[in-house]
């Protein structure tokens, strides 16, 4: 069979992966049904809209189960992280809307728009004002006064290492603690520095502090807030954490974590394998765990500035000696105030001002059997959708726009990151479908990861719209041991990749469609069908570091095709402009009823991605089994199914 060529047998494979998508929704009537409203009251039972609750810690907090749906009122918006709540095989947990007018917004943002959240420093540089550590002390022998007591040692993995109180070398009076390291292992839960359980609440800010040296220079993550026992999942609402330098005599660190839960079993880890060198030594002491007061606090880095209701953005400098124009900003990861060039009070100079922070809008780690749907999420500067280990997942009618920015190493510089949908490591039976995304930092959708051995299969991405994004779809996966199979990139129409908000301050802009980095999993059944990608940057369809074999197991067909300048597909060593996309066509033997065409949109100025009536797509299109479009169309709904999310509308 010709690469690329649709048989009866796959357009019936594809048929059954959208029964069972449908299955995912249809599996289990909701046990309960709670309401969420800005007028809501956490008093009150959820139950109906007459109590219905008000806060995403409510939320957060709720004992969901397979089945029930938590639905919040259109019109209103929340800030913060959501959290996602398992189902299983009985029925999916439902995130959604109800009520008439837009849908529930979600921002992963903070506001300051006042006069007093702004410090003028001089010079046209302001700061966002510190946050105070008023509260109590909740580390368990913070000082190590006595003992070591509340401190714990564990090693793994081929590691050794040895800790005690250290009364001759430490930081203030009496002691402090030191670890030796005789294996440092690969990962770092290898050799792990981690309390005894204490409490937390949920929605505190918290601040850690402490003192550390290092026989031998190293870069460690801050510690993790962390679940004291299986699952050992993250208690905190931002992520990740940033790297820090040990150096060789004694440094003080400063970090802020924002409590996701409450809980009695929270602890913090250092995980020091892989990092701290053999033969050499980490010192520890004067530390702090303390509550903080005060409102608007920036525990994490700020990705991204939106000003004045999205008509400009912020642009991010990694030194504060660089603030020298308007709009420039710059995050002090140490005090964890943000510091913006403005030739006036910021608050007066902007109408409104979004700081997005460094954390997953929807944090979905180990999540299973959960559906997200009608919900617009805005202003965070990781990923829209995040989290690793999933399966079972639908994200459905949802809007996503500038996502990212955030500075993905702390301390690091090099790598800024945010996806609109990302399914990180172990990835299965997942769907996006019917979602818009636009002005994302990195891409819009995802599935990726670094290994070891992970599985990605019966992925399906379908009749989404994406529009001003770096990447419409980026895909990898490592190492070799890794495997990726049944993914399907179908029905998507594909605008403007690196025309976004991002592209003219990233470290590295590119601008593509189909970003493919070097990805030696072992790959097949991966589907790119029926889509559109209109113009790039850089390259609609990037694969660097792709065999010819792996290349060969994309199944793509049916897509159109217009970019016109540049190398439109860009391979190790092959480039083709558009002008040549039939030589790209023999080259490969791939996608015989793929065009290059104009697609010809309603009105692409004003967003409208819809068919006009001279596109070339409209019946271009292979049968895939779709039952319908965008809108809910039928497909087909002419002579053929047509290219892109949307049917042509016939009168």
């Amino acid at each position: 069979m010709e690469n690329g060529t649709l048989t009866r047998a796959m357009a019936l494979a594809a048929a059954a992966c959208m029964v069972v998508g449908a299955m995912w929704c249809a599996k289990g009537a909701a046990a309960e049904t709670y309401y969420v409203a800005n007028d809501g009251s956490d008093d009150g039972d959820g139950q109906s809209p007459a109590t219905a609750w008000q806060t995403l810690t409510q939320v957060n907090g709720a004992e969901l189960e397979a089945g029930d749906q938590v639905l919040f009122r259109r019109g209103d918006e929340w800030r913060g992280q959501l959290r996602a709540c398992s189902g299983d095989e009985s029925g999916h947990v439902t995130y959604g809307a109800y009520g008439s007018g837009a849908k529930p917004l979600l921002l992963g943002s903070i506001e300051k728009n006042r006069r007093e959240d702004w410090v003028d420093e001089g010079g046209n540089v302001w700061a966002t004002a510190e946050v105070a550590p008023t509260g109590r002390q909740v580390l368990p022998n913070p000082s190590f006064s006595e003992d070591a007591s509340g401190w714990n040692l564990h090693y793994e993995g081929g590691a050794s290492a040895s800790g005690w109180r250290d009364t001759t070398d430490y930081d203030s009076e009496p002691a402090g603690y030191r670890v030796k390291c005789a294996g440092s292992g690969e990962n770092g839960s290898h050799i792990q520095l981690y309390t005894s359980p204490f409490h937390i609440d949920v929605g505190t800010l918290y601040r850690l502090e402490f003192r550390a040296m290092a026989g031998a220079p190293f870069s460690v993550s801050m510690p993790h807030l962390m679940k004291s026992g299986p699952p050992w999942t993250s208690y905190a609402a931002g992520t990740p954490l940033p790297q820090r330098a040990i150096q060789t005599s004694w440094q003080g660190y400063v970090h802020f974590y924002q409590a996701g839960v409450t809980a009695d079993d929270a602890r913090l880890t250092f995980f020091l394998g892989g990092r701290l060198p053999a033969g050499a030594t980490f010192h520890l002491d004067s530390l702090g765990f303390t509550e903080c007061v005060g409102q608007g606090a920036l525990p994490c880095d700020v990705g991204n500035i939106i000003f004045d209701g999205e008509a400009s953005c912020g642009v991010k400098v990694w030194n504060e000696s660089d603030l020298d124009a308007q709009g420039e900003y710059w995050y002090d990861e140490d005090r964890h105030v943000l510091k913006l060039y403005s030739e006036a009070c910021p608050a007066e100079q902007y109408s409104d001002i979004e700081c997005a922070l460094r954390a997953h809008i929807i944090s979905q780690s180990n999540a299973r059997y959960v559906t997200y749907e009608n919900l617009s999420l805005k202003y965070g500067a990781a990923h829209g959708v995040g989290g690793g280990s999933t399966h079972h997942i639908i994200v459905r009618d949802c809007d996503f726009a500038y996502i990212g920015g955030g500075d993905q190493r702390g301390g690091d510089h090099t790598v800024r990151y945010g996806n609109g949908v990302e399914f990180w490591g172990t990835a299965h039976d997942n769907l996006v479908e019917r979602c818009r995304l636009w002005e994302v930092y990195d891409a819009a959708l995802t599935n990726q990861s670094g290994g070891p051995n992970t599985p990605q299969y019966n992925i399906r991405y379908v009749n989404n719209v994406i529009w001003n994004c770096e990447y419409s779809f980026e895909y990898w996966n490592r190492p070799e041991r890794s495997e990726t199979h049944h993914i399907y990139f179908e029905n998507n129409t594909c605008v403007n990749a690196g025309h976004g908000w991002g592209h003219a301050q990233r470290p590295d802009p590119s601008g593509r469609h189909l970003c493919f980095y070097t990805s030696p999993a072992r790959i097949s059944d991966f589907y790119v069908r029926n889509n559109i990608f209109f113009e790039a940057t850089r390259n609609a369809f990037y694969a660097p570091g792709w065999s010819k074999e792996a290349i060969d197991a994309l199944v793509m067909d049916h897509n159109c095709w217009y970019q016109a300048s540049g190398d439109m597909v860009l391979f190790k060593d092959h480039a083709y402009p558009m002008a040549r996309f039939e030589t790209y066509q023999s080259d490969w033997a791939k996608e015989p009823h793929s065009i290059v065409a104009t697609p010809h949109f309603a009105d692409a100025e004003e967003g409208d991605y819809r068919l006009a009536q001279e596109s070339a797509c409209i019946d271009a299109g292979a049968d895939i089994g779709l039952g319908a479009d965008f809108e809910g169309r039928p497909v087909p709904h002419g002579a053929a199914p047509d290219i892109g999310a949307y049917e042509y509308a016939r009168e």
